[in-house]
C-alpha cells in the first residue's frame, strides 16, 4: 500500500471557451497533474474522443462543438458540450440506482465535499481476482482511513485509454463491498475503471455501496 498526499476530486468545470483566440503558435498551454508542491494530484482523465464510454465500442466521440468563433467574426469564443454522465472520471450519486433516492434528489450536488477532498490511501489490489471480501481482508486497511484508492489490472491493462468497452474489467464482488461497509471506515471508494463494481455484481454492489448514502463512488481515475 502506498500513503498518497492529498486527493482532489475535480468537479467538472467546463470553461466558456476552449479554443484559444491567440494567434501566437509557440503558446503551450500549461496541464498540470500535481499540485502544491506535491500535496494534490489531480486524478481526472482528461476528455478526448477515444476515451470509453459504457457498454459502447465507439468510444464518447466528438463531444465538443465551437458554434461561435472570433476567428469566424464573432465577439467570443463559445463551445458547445455534449456526452454521456458515465463515462471518463466521475461520480455516483445515491440516486444512480436508488429510484426513491433520485425522485428525492440525491443528486452529485447533494455529495459531501469534506470527503471528495484530503487524504488518500493508494492500493494496489492482487491482479488475479476481484475485489472480493477475501482480498479486502487481505489489503489490511488501518481503522481510520476514510478515501482509498483501488489500483487494479485495469491500470496495467490500460483500459481506460482504450475506447472498446471491456466487460473484463476488474471491480467489487458483492461479498468485497459488504465487507468494506462492515469492516473499515472507508467513505470514499475509487476505481481504475467506469464501474467500482464487477460486471457480474454490476448493481448488487452498488446497492451495498450506497444504500446509507454515507460512501462516495468514485470511477475511472487516473492511477
Amino acid at each position: 500500500m502506498k500513503r498518497g498526499a492529498l486527493l482532489s476530486v475535480l468537479a467538472f468545470a467546463f470553461a466558456a471557451a476552449i479554443w484559444a483566440a491567440n494567434g501566437n503558435d509557440n503558446l503551450v498551454p500549461p496541464r498540470r497533474e500535481v499540485y502544491g508542491n506535491g500535496r494534490i494530484f489531480d486524478i481526472s482523465h482528461r476528455y478526448q474522443p477515444e476515451m470509453p464510454e459504457w457498454e459502447s465500442n465507439n468510444g464518447i466521440g466528438q463531444f465538443l462543438w465551437l458554434p461561435k468563433s472570433m476567428k469566424n467574426g464573432s465577439l467570443a469564443n463559445n463551445s458547445e458540450m455534449k456526452l454521456p454522465t458515465h463515462t471518463g472520471t466521475h461520480v455516483d450519486a445515491p440516486g444512480h440506482v436508488f429510484d426513491h433516492y433520485f425522485d428525492a434528489g440525491f443528486d452529485v450536488d447533494t455529495l459531501d465535499l469534506d470527503i471528495l477532498n484530503g487524504p488518500a490511501l493508494l492500493v494496489d489490489v492482487p491482479r488475479d481476482s476481484n475485489i472480493t471480501a477475501q482480498v479486502m481482508k487481505s489489503l489490511n486497511i488501518p481503522r481510520g482511513v476514510v478515501r482509498v484508492l483501488f489500483r487494479t489490472l485495469n491500470t496495467d491493462r490500460r483500459l481506460m485509454f482504450q475506447k472498446e468497452w471491456d466487460t473484463s474489467y476488474v471491480g467489487f464482488t458483492v461479498d468485497g463491498a459488504k465487507w468494506l461497509v462492515d469492516n473499515t471506515d472507508i467513505k470514499l471508494v475509487g476505481i481504475d475503471y467506469l464501474s467500482v463494481a464487477s460486471y457480474d455484481y454490476l448493481i448488487p454492489s452498488h446497492l451495498v455501496f450506497l444504500k446509507d448514502r454515507e460512501i462516495i463512488l468514485v470511477e475511472g481515475f487516473e492511477a
